[in-house]
């Protein structure tokens, strides 16, 4: 095969389905496996590739008033957060440590991903009138980071993000919960999946490329050795299942 450049769109995986149905990208890389079928049943994606495992990390401020430390499990981390801070709107901390989490509220996977966490504890802090711990921050992965940071606030996020984030950021966090690949419930993992569009001007060379993408020597091999700040970034697909449907 010649030698072809990828030219890059910034989006979240909303904003990716929407280029990939009208055409404007052969190929999105996206992460959320409801939304990615959605595509798939309409027409506008006709196949899906599992390219790499990225993994979602709960983290907040080393203060830690919700008592995260201890928490059994993310959902267990979750409900902390809703009770601490409800109480703090009412009984305000003294030393001004009030339990706060920023939500991306951008329509993004890790947004989709934290509302799946709440939903799933019978919790909807977004909704009227929504929580006044609950801080809407629609900005892009590393900026929501850095004002978690800065403002001592819970946030979910990835580990890519995290690990290509400033030292001084992940100073000012904590990491409470991560995703791990022996979780049996899977709740921080994030698989990131490359979904080739219908109406891609190239889809002979995009199909060569999501078979690139899930090779061993290929695709494969990239993801099990990029790097940030020291850190792999992503785990490999598992290689039983990296052609989807």
């Amino acid at each position: 095969m010649e030698p072809f450049n990828v030219d890059w769109y910034l989006g979240d995986t909303t904003e990716s389905l929407g280029f990939l149905r009208d055409g404007v990208v052969d190929v999105a890389i996206t992460y959320n496996d409801a939304a990615e079928r959605q595509a798939l049943r309409s027409g506008s994606a006709i196949k899906r590739v599992y390219g790499f495992r990225d993994h979602f990390y709960l983290v907040g401020p080393p203060s830690d008033p919700a008592q995260l430390a201890n928490a059994a499990d993310v959902l267990d981390a979750f409900n902390r957060i809703v009770t601490a801070g409800n109480r703090d709107i009412i009984t305000p901390p003294q030393d001004g440590t009030s339990t706060r989490f920023l939500s991306r509220f951008d329509k993004s996977a890790t947004n989709i991903k934290e509302s799946q966490l709440f939903i799933t504890i019978g919790q909807v802090p977004w909704a009227l009138s929504y929580s006044k711990w609950y801080h809407q921050y629609p900005k892009f992965p590393i900026e929501a980071l850095e004002a978690a940071a800065a403002l001592k606030e819970y946030t979910l996020t990835d580990r890519g993000i995290w690990l290509s984030s400033s030292a001084e950021v992940r100073s000012a966090l904590r990491i409470y919960k991560r995703g791990d690949e022996n979780d049996p419930e899977h709740w921080l993992l994030s698989p990131g999946r490359v979904l080739l569009g219908a109406k891609a001007a190239e889809k002979e060379l995009a199909e060569k490329f999501l078979d690139w993408i899930i090779d061993d020597e290929g695709g494969q091999h990239v993801v099990s050795n990029y790097k940030k700040n020291g850190g792999v970034l992503y785990a490999p697909a598992p290689p039983d299942c990296r052609v989807l449907s």
